[in-house]
């Protein structure tokens, strides 16, 4: 299979064999059953696996435009919505979506929410009222993401790694997570943090400030902050995310969510 998207990739008339489709359409289900990803750990690191992102993207031009209809609802698009919720174990409140190709693992709970196609959503996770999951993101095992958070995706623009959010980890209202950064396990990202791959994030917990980018460390705490830029019109106020402490290892993983922000007196 791999072979075959790689060379649809460099080569769409491809795109017009039988052969082809089978394959792609082939990959598409395999996402949507969890068993390709387009990223998974890799002992300490993550794997991009680059052709499954590849397929993804190829998926919607074979994907012809029809009209669904749910009750007095109507939709234009190429994509297919997953179903068999209930036989998968999954918890979905009117009105989440997910499309067909995102893998829902069985305890996931859906607010009224969105996951695109190639998202891989893992068990226990809470996706809250009107939080989006971009195509192609990991979301690990118990992770909240609160109302209104923004996981990106990768199709548009087409970014070289998704969004990895580890297990455990904690995202506070109306976060943005964008351009491939990685949050790692049971970290907590206090509201309006926004991570885009050049936005520094800071550790101020020690004498000297450690300055990151990309890439939020295990059980960190994570709050929105800001650092003068000179310009040439004058000094402005930039956005930055602070590291300010470390989640306790003495609290109850179920209730630190909140206590971790408590503690530094910081709004979940």
């Amino acid at each position: 299979m791999k072979e075959t998207i790689e060379r649809a990739w460099e080569n769409r008339e491809l795109l017009n064999e039988k052969g082809t489709i089978q394959t792609i359409d082939a990959v598409i289900e395999q996402i949507d059953k969890g068993i390709l990803r387009v990223a998974e750990p890799y002992g300490d690191t993550w794997k991009v696996n680059e052709w499954v992102k590849k397929a993804v993207v190829l998926y919607f031009p074979i994907r012809q435009m029809e009209t669904i209809e749910v009750g007095p609802f109507e939709f234009h698009d190429k994509m297919a919505l997953k179903t068999n919720y209930k036989e998968l174990g999954v918890r979905v409140v009117p009105h989440a979506v997910a499309r067909y190709g995102a893998y829902v693992a069985s305890g996931v709970i859906m607010m009224p929410s969105y996951i695109n196609i190639g998202a891989y959503v893992d068990s226990g996770t809470m996706v809250d009222t009107w939080a989006t999951v971009g195509s192609c993101a990991q979301i690990g095992k118990d992770v909240h993401l609160s109302g209104g958070v923004g996981i990106g995706g990768v199709l548009e623009p087409l970014q070289a790694a998704p969004v990895i959010v580890e297990d455990g980890a904690f995202i506070g209202s109306r976060c943005i997570v964008v351009e491939g950064v990685h949050i790692g396990k049971e970290a907590v990202l206090g509201a309006n943090v926004v991570l885009t791959k050049s936005t520094k994030i800071i550790d101020v917990t020690g004498n000297e400030p450690k300055e990151i980018r990309g890439y939020v460390p295990e059980r960190s705490v994570v709050i929105p902050g800001s650092f003068t830029k000179k310009f040439p019109a004058g000094d402005y106020q930039v956005p930055c995310a602070l590291i300010i402490g470390q989640r306790k290892a003495s609290t109850d993983l179920k209730t630190s969510l909140n206590d971790a922000l408590r503690t530094h007196n910081v709004a979940v």
